[in-house]
């Protein structure tokens, strides 16, 4: 999703922190305008800021948590366990990674056993292998909790990993629903990426006039992205005949398509649509 999109906005309204000026919203069966405490006692949320208390230990933070919102304590060793961080549960929060807050925050949200586990962008400023392991702790956390998780997050490859569906958002319009494998079905399973010179014209004209196959080009940069449904040897060929070389294509190569095609195509079209530039 693109920064100012109303991603921010959405979250706050589920959270019950920011007032809808229309609609309705519904978190766990309650309204979250009507029934705010309900919606807080559904569901736990893990910040895109650290909001932990840097002076306490990690031991110290959930048992403060636990008091303020009245839940039992019961819970607390299993879950630091459960998010490996047993051994430097008595260690104060400001000697921990990045990586160590944000296990800390993610059992802290699950401590009064919540129906819905709301992550704004869990994993941004963290290296690729911690968010890899933090994924992985996720998935194992939503199987053992019973617990639906909700996430934010920039990270499209991330989405169609680890999310069994994917609204995308555009401008504060949800322009696709649907699972990961079938939004990118829908664009198609494989891309064609050609490198264009200064005028991507010529070559952008060619494939508008191509046989059917390939769907909508997008520019990006000084590359012309093209889905299609086609397996790669008959793309190969298809290319082949439409002399893209002479139009002049720089590069030719043939990729899977992934959920940030899916993005990036849906987004340039909508734009297109309404006139309104990238």
């Amino acid at each position: 999703m693109r920064n100012g999109v109303g991603k921010t906005t959405t979250l706050g309204v589920l959270m019950t922190l920011v007032r809808p000026t229309g609609g309705r919203a519904l978190v766990a069966g309650h309204d979250v305008t009507l029934e705010p405490l309900a919606v807080r006692r559904a569901m736990g949320v893990v910040f895109q800021d650290p909001v932990l208390d840097n002076d306490f230990s990690g031991l110290q933070n959930m048992r403060l948590h636990a008091r303020l919102w009245r839940v039992p304590e019961d819970r607390i060793a299993a879950l630091l366990d459960a998010v490996g961080l047993t051994e430097r549960a008595r260690d104060g929060v400001r000697a921990y990674s990045g990586g160590m807050k944000r296990r800390l925050e993610i059992a802290r949200a699950l401590l009064g056993r919540p129906r819905i586990l709301l992550l704004d962008e869990p994993t941004l400023g963290l290296d690729p292998i911690v968010r890899s392991e933090l994924w992985e702790m996720i998935r194992t956390l939503q199987a053992e909790q019973n617990v639906t998780v909700l996430v934010s997050t920039h990270y499209l490859e991330e989405a169609q990993g680890v999310c069994g569906r994917v609204a995308i958002i555009d401008r504060g319009e949800i322009i696709a629903l649907d699972t990961p494998s079938r939004l990118v079905a829908d664009l198609g399973e494989h891309m064609v990426e050609l490198g264009v010179g200064a005028d991507p014209e010529p070559v952008l004209a060619v494939l508008r006039d191509a046989p059917p196959g390939l769907g909508e080009p997008i520019r990006t940069g000084s590359t012309v992205s093209v889905p299609s449904s086609l397996p790669a040897h008959e793309l190969t060929e298809l290319a082949g005949r439409l002399d893209l070389t002479a139009a002049g294509a720089t590069a030719f190569s043939t990729r899977p398509a992934t959920l940030n095609d899916v993005f990036l195509h849906l987004t340039s079209a909508a734009r297109a649509r309404t006139g309104v530039s990238a």
